[in-house]
């Protein structure tokens, strides 16, 4: 029995082109762009810096507005922030004066949660990413990558539709991060959210995401999309071994080679990680 999917976290990108004006000058940060992503995909986009994956993803939040081109998600033009789309940022952002808890449970006291409701539901949260035991901690007493958990959580919390996620694991160490890797799809396979993933590591785009973006810089374009096949629908992997198959070896050398010809680095030695 297949089970329905609701058509309405659909995101549809329409001739988005964006512009700044700094010191008198236009810059071009996104070129014309259309995209469509599907509800529960897994995308990724990888790319280099200047290339507008976060000029992207901020105007998918709402945190920016195109300077010209729609963006929907079901029949609903994206204006602003809203709390049908959660964002975790690279840092995370936590305030240092209240608790781990408290932090979690911040979005449902801004909705007027009462305050019962909203405990038990936060130590639900804290239990579901790990930190069960650190509800009464502040901030500063967690590692990096407990702080990025904890971020998890709070966006969790308001039950977005869409999480957008701008290099969450970026300043983590590799060991860390990779947990964080595992734990995140044992989350989506739970929750089924649509995420928008933002990396500069190949790897990461190809091991996290149903589908990779490639952009390309000066000014920012789509230049690569697709879906990684070897996964399945929507399929995604329990643990890091699929790194090492033949397909995923394939995929990386395809998208780092797409990488390196936008930037006239064909030959160049460049991390993958």
């Amino acid at each position: 029995m297949t089970t329905a999917v609701d058509l309405s976290t659909r995101v549809v990108l329409t001739d988005v082109r964006k512009e700044y004006v700094t010191a008198g000058e236009s810059v071009l940060a996104l070129d014309s762009t259309s995209l469509t992503f599907e509800p529960e995909e897994f995308v990724c986009v990888v790319g280099p810096s200047g290339c507008g994956k976060t000029t992207l993803l901020q105007m998918l939040a709402g945190f920016q507005e195109p300077t010209e081109g729609t963006i929907m998600v079901g029949n609903t033009h994206i204006k602003g922030p809203d709390p049908d789309r959660g964002v975790v940022f690279q840092h995370s952002n936590l305030y240092p004066w209240l608790s781990v808890r408290k932090n979690v449970e911040f979005g449902l006291k801004m909705r007027g949660v009462p305050r019962a409701e909203r405990a038990a539901e936060a130590d639900r949260m804290l239990e579901l990413v790990g930190l069960e035991l650190y509800g009464d901690r502040k901030p500063y007493e967690l590692s990096g990558g407990q702080q990025q958990r904890c971020q998890i959580a709070r966006v969790l919390i308001t039950d977005p539709r869409i999480i957008l996620m701008d290099e969450p694991f970026g300043a983590l160490d590799a060991m860390t991060r990779e947990k964080l890797q595992l734990e995140l799809l044992d989350l989506w396979r739970e929750r089924r959210k649509t995420v928008f993933f933002v990396t500069h590591s190949v790897e990461e785009a190809i091991f996290l995401g149903t589908r990779v973006i490639v952009m390309g810089a000066r000014p920012g374009r789509v230049i690569y999309d697709r879906k990684v096949w070897f996964k399945g629908d929507n399929q995604q992997p329990t643990d890091t071994a699929i790194r090492s198959t033949p397909e995923f070896v394939a995929m990386r050398d395809e998208v780092a080679a797409k990488i390196y010809e936008a930037q006239g680095l064909i030959g160049a030695t460049v991390a993958l990680h």
